[in-house]
């Protein structure tokens, strides 16, 4: 039989239903619902082994990646990217051994790969109390560092993509350090995320170093990319280049200042802040910000919405909402920073 998500599978349902109800503890039973149903379909849709191996394999995957993070979701978290190869002896080690070390003493927690280089530098200066890797079976360079080995908070992927989600998904901010392709990789596909909007907006440092890798790597973005007009000049708001630990612990902090968090309900962006913005502050931002807005709307203060009660610790938060035009995340982030000021 073709099977719906809709509740039209008659017998079927009934048995989802009763195995749902003798597992026991199944929390939003109707999403694990229609995991069961989009597992069905798939063995129905197709039999080519390896697609199945897939899907089973990711969904394993991102399954333990909840149940580790899971216990720490009230801490703040940074991601650290940068090379393997870094030596310990390197001066950008040292700096991301500080980096760390320092964050953990506010009580944030780090997550970075797990290998060694710059991953191991993260890990040492947190500590492994304060640690999470999330690492990757490569036939070379990337083994557990001697911090993460045999920690609980170590996580092994078969495949990028689900380790990439953990990487971004669980940070309140991202600290990318000079590195290769991997590196790379990892930052653009973060560039790409937060400019489309795909995860929500956090503060995204990157680490020079004394021979300016990255003040060299925005002069190919600025001559090459904004350039030829493949981005626009709010994009630069995706990052900020900095000189060292403490300008980028800076950076994040301020970040967080007055902002919280945001949550979009029914075409509404919510702004959700610690502290209250006077009647002349929103009038700035409108003033400021035009573009953010859709034409005709305007910056309201607001109270917790009936969507969002199902976030009970953040309901006592001060909120704005507005129209918000999704062209314009680069711009958010200005935003966001400008906010910050008041």
């Amino acid at each position: 039989m073709e099977l719906k998500f809709s509740r039209e599978n008659g017998g079927i349902d009934e048995l989802i239903d009763d195995l749902i109800e003798r597992a026991e503890g199944v929390a939003n039973p109707s999403y694990i619902r229609e995991m069961i149903i989009a597992a069905l379909k798939a063995g129905q849709e197709t039999d080519y082994l390896a697609d199945l191996k897939l899907l089973s394999s990711s969904m394993k995957e991102m399954r333990y990646t909840n149940k580790v993070f899971g216990p720490y979701r009230r801490r703040k978290k940074v991601t650290i990217f940068g090379s393997a190869r870094t030596e310990r002896h390197d001066a950008m080690y040292r700096t991301a051994v500080r980096f760390s070390r320092k964050l953990a003493a506010q009580g944030y927690m780090i997550i970075t790969g797990g290998g060694g280089g710059i991953m191991e530098a993260g890990n040492e200066g947190a500590g492994a109390e304060n640690s999470f890797a999330v690492n990757i079976r490569l036939p070379f360079e990337q083994a557990p560092n001697s911090v993460m080995t045999a920690n609980p908070r170590l996580i092994t992927y078969k495949h990028f993509f689900t380790r990439k989600v953990a990487f971004v998904k669980e940070a309140d901010a991202i600290a990318i350090f000079p590195g290769g392709f991997g590196t790379m990789d990892e930052a653009m596909e973060v560039f790409t995320l937060i400019q489309t909007g795909k995860t929500s907006p956090k503060p995204l440092v990157l680490v020079d170093d004394q021979d300016g890798y990255w003040k060299r790597w925005v002069e190919f973005v600025t001559d090459c990319l904004l350039g030829k007009g493949f981005i626009s000049g709010e994009d630069f708001s995706l990052f900020t280049i900095v000189p060292d630990e403490d300008e980028a612990i800076r950076v994040i902090e301020d970040f967080y200042r007055t902002y919280h968090s945001l949550r979009f309900v029914n075409g509404h962006l919510i702004l959700r802040l610690s502290k209250q913005l006077t009647e002349e502050q929103i009038a700035i931002l409108e003033e400021e910000f035009p573009e953010l807005r859709l034409p005709g709307t305007r910056i309201c203060p607001c109270s917790p919405l009936p969507e969002e009660q199902d976030e009970p610790d953040l309901l006592n938060l001060h909120r704005i909402s507005l129209r918000f035009d999704h062209r314009h995340y680069g711009l958010l982030l200005a935003f966001i920073r400008r906010i910050n000021t008041f």
